[in-house]
Parts: structure tokens; sequence; C-alpha cells
């Protein structure tokens, strides 16, 4: 494993984030949160930083997540994998931070958990003095969405996002351990569903791998990469990396961005993803391989020739996609699902 780049001197308006994206590589960004208030309440104490989170509680009933004491704060699946290692609820937001704080000095305390909770719904007013400017690039011309993340110390197994992915560390340390996208195969990908938090997870638990079932998994972690976030930090990272989070203190709490720079009506791959496995995981190999070359020709190579030799009226959706051209494409591929 190697040490992520650190990036220092950067201020939070003006973040290139666009070109940090386009880099490909995870990158952190030294102390740009360091003046949030979040950031100087957790500073003072965990007890300052619940207390100032609470403020911010709309009322609203928000997802908890509970685990025992004997998960070590690893959000996973039981032992005989018949089901989740842990309970989720809708409880007051302000109730359960008490939980965690009644527990902050307990060696043995239970794992305690909110996950991608959306500021503005639930926290409304918490992002205006502790978040990043809306009009950043590409943030104005593609709205992330902004949550927060909130526990004692607990684990987030090894999976990956869909989304580009700011994480601004407030409160606590954080370790990231990143892997690139082409490390899937050895991370050992879990079932589709059920799934932790909504997306597959590596079946590896990083602080114990077991490498005589998991024998592959060396060659993930040599191309690894390890984040040390301190409050304050943030760190970026493309679309579809792995990443397994650690959160280090009795209290930690950190806002991140989702964003895709793709337009609103591109659908989310893991459909296609999902349809593929029903088409075309079980054919024979030669079709397979000539289905490989088609996907190479309509949709990861160049996208405008498959359209180029065609006149515009008879280009349908090989010609450029827009809200119209995606309802069409939409209504014929359920059409077609619904035969």
């Amino acid at each position: 494993m190697k040490h992520t780049r650190v990036i220092e001197g950067l201020a939070a308006d003006s973040l290139p984030i666009e070109a940090l994206i386009e880099d490909g590589e995870p990158a952190i960004l030294k102390a740009v949160a360091t003046d949030w208030p979040l950031v100087r309440k957790g500073l003072e104490g965990a007890r300052e930083a619940i207390d100032y989170l609470s403020s911010f509680d709309a009322g609203r009933p928000i997802v908890g997540y509970t685990g025992a004491p004997e998960i070590g704060g690893r959000f996973f699946y039981n032992e005989d994998l018949t089901r989740l290692n842990f309970e989720a609820k809708r409880v007051s937001f302000k109730d359960f931070l008490e939980q965690i704080a009644d527990h902050l000095e307990d060696p043995d305390a239970p794992s305690f958990y909110i996950g991608s909770t959306d500021l503005d719904t639930f926290l409304p007013g918490l992002a205006g003095a502790n978040g990043l400017p809306a009009n950043l690039p590409p943030f104005a011309e593609h709205r992330p969405i902004a949550s927060i993340w909130i526990g004692n110390r607990t684990v987030a197994s090894t999976h990956y996002d869909f989304s580009n992915n700011i994480v601004c560390n407030m409160v606590g340390r954080r370790r990231f351990t990143l892997f690139p996208p082409s490390q899937i195969s050895n991370l050992y990908p879990g079932p589709l569903e059920p799934t932790p938090g909504g997306q597959v997870v590596s079946m590896v638990d990083l602080r114990a791998p077991d490498f005589e079932r998991f024998p592959a998994f060396r060659e993930a972690l040599d191309a690894a990469q390890v984040a040390e976030l301190e409050p304050g930090d943030l760190l970026i990272y493309p679309a579809m990396w792995w990443h397994n989070v650690e959160a280090l203190e009795p209290f930690n709490a950190m806002i991140n961005y989702w964003w895709n720079a793709v337009p609103a009506f591109v659908d989310t791959p893991m459909i296609t993803l999902k349809h593929a496995l029903l088409s075309l995981r079980d054919r024979p190999e030669h079709e397979k391989a000539a289905w490989r070359e088609l996907f190479d020709y309509y949709v990861f190579g160049d996208p405008e020739r498959p359209a180029s030799h065609l006149p515009d009226h008879i280009q349908g959706p090989l010609g450029p996609i827009d809200d119209v051209r995606a309802r069409r494409l939409r209504a014929d591929v359920l059409a077609q699902l619904n035969r």
C-alpha cells in the first residue's frame, strides 16, 4: 500500500474539482475546512460537536444503525451470511446522538452509525457555514448530493459508489483505504443484495484478512492507497473507486458530496449490469465475445462513430441523447422487458 497524495494550500471557494477528478487518482486536500464551525467544535470536544449538530435538528426521524459490541464497529453480515449484523431503525436525531454520547468513555460500546443523511432535509442551515460553495464547478451544472455521516468507532466495509466523491472530515480521524476499479476481482465482492449500505461490499475484513480464503487480496493491497484524514481535511476521488472507511474516535462526523458529470436523464449502469446477468452471462463464449465487440463499438468506444455515417433522421438513440430521446429509449427498453 502507498499513501494517497497530499495537496496543500487550497481554499474551499476555489477548489479545482474537475481537474482533480480528471487526474483519475485520489487526493487529500489538506486543512481546507479547518475554519468551519463544526470542525472547531469537534476540536473542543465530542460533547461540543454533538450539541452543535443537535442545534440544527429539523425534528425529522433519521435512520440510525446499531450493532452489538461484538461486531467491532464493522457493519457487515452475520457469521453464516443469513442476515446483516446490525439493526436499522427510524429514530430521533437528537436521541441517537445522546446514545453515542452516553458511550463515549465505554471501551465496549455498541456500534452507532448514521449514514448518508441529507443535510438540507434533516439538518437545515448546517451546510451554510460547513460546506462547499454551491457555485463551484462542476456543482453549478451538476448539483451534488450533500450528506452527513456520524458515529463512533465504525467500519464501512470496502465498497464502491457510482458517483465522484468529496469527503469533508469534520470531527475525529478517519482512515480511507482505496482500491482502483481494476482490483474488483481481487476484492471478492459479496452479493448484489442485501448489502450493508446499499452497495456491494468486499467479503474481506481489511483489519484481519483471511489470505487462505481470499489469496488474491494480497494483490489488491499492493495496489491500494491509504488516506489518513485529520479534522478539516478533504479527500477527493473518482467514481467507482473501492474504499474501506474506518472512523477512529469515540465520536466522528463527516460531510460528503456525490455527483456525476452527466445529464440528469442518464440512468444508473447497475440496471444494465443486472440485465446483462440475465441476458449475456450464460451465453456461449463465442457469443459473449461478439457481444463484447458490440458493446465496445456502441457503448465504450467513440460515442460519435456509430451514427457518423447515418443521416440525422434515422440515427435514433445512436445520435446525441437528450431528454426526448432518453424518454423514447427508456420506453422502448420497458416495452421489451414487459413482453
